[in-house]
């Protein structure tokens, strides 16, 4: 059985890093649609999410029949249990994704919001630390999935200084509400993305490590801190 559940196993990574991929690409291609205002490319983003949605589906019954099937035990166990809860949040970032392109098919027929901030910079954020959790993911790299944790700061950043402009912003002229609440809900489900990240790299540290880390967020920070101050 050992041969039979190796095999399995490759073919279930392979299968959660095809959906990875995709996600990435959903997430890049949103992106890129809010800062050139492409419909097209937006639309297209949306009607890929039905293809996400059925790999999801795909793989978590795949996880369920290698766990009935082979009962596995240590790394292996660890594996399935860890693709399974990555899978469904893989899943959530394409539904923000599909999010992020309706809002920019509405922003695409609207003037460009008077505004000083730089999406391009959150969006690239974003994107590297989905990017980089994957990585950790496929490398079983758990320095760099504490790196990654590290990094979501920055983007909480981001989104609270988009909040203070966006309520300025509406203060100075209501007219133009509509248009910045779409592009707040662009910027959060981007901090969302980053949240997910997050999520993943501490299943990868979980995965490599076995030591569960989503409620010791401090510590990364702790540890960064000491890093930087030559501690």
């Amino acid at each position: 059985m050992g041969k039979h559940l190796e095999r399995a196993v490759d073919h279930l990574k392979s299968r959660i890093l095809v959906l990875s991929a995709r996600v990435e690409e959903a997430v890049r291609g949103a992106v890129l649609s809010v800062e050139e205002r492409d419909t097209a490319l937006a639309l297209q983003v949306v009607d890929g999410d039905y293809a996400i949605d059925k790999m999801e589906v795909e793989v978590e019954e795949e996880c369920l029949q290698l766990l009935a099937l082979y009962q596995p035990v240590a790394v292996d166990l660890r594996f399935i249990i860890t693709v399974l809860k990555i899978n469904g949040v893989l899943e959530r970032i394409g539904d923000l994704a599909v999010n992020i392109a309706e809002r920019s098919v509405f922003l695409a027929e609207e003037r460009p919001p008077n505004l000083v901030f730089d999406l391009h910079a959150m969006g690239k954020k974003a994107q590297s630390m989905l990017s980089r959790s994957l990585d950790a993911l496929v490398r079983l790299d758990a320095q760099l999935a504490r790196d990654v944790c590290r990094a979501d700061d920055e983007v909480d950043a981001m989104n609270r200084e988009m909040y203070t402009q966006v309520k300025a912003a509406i203060r100075r002229d209501v007219s133009e509400a509509e248009t910045l609440i779409h592009f707040l809900g662009v910027v959060r489900d981007l901090e969302r993305t980053a949240d997910l990240a997050t999520t993943i790299a501490n299943d990868v540290i979980y995965l490599a490590e076995g030591e569960i880390v989503r409620h010791h967020a401090e510590d990364f920070r702790t540890a960064s801190d000491g890093e930087d101050s030559g501690a």
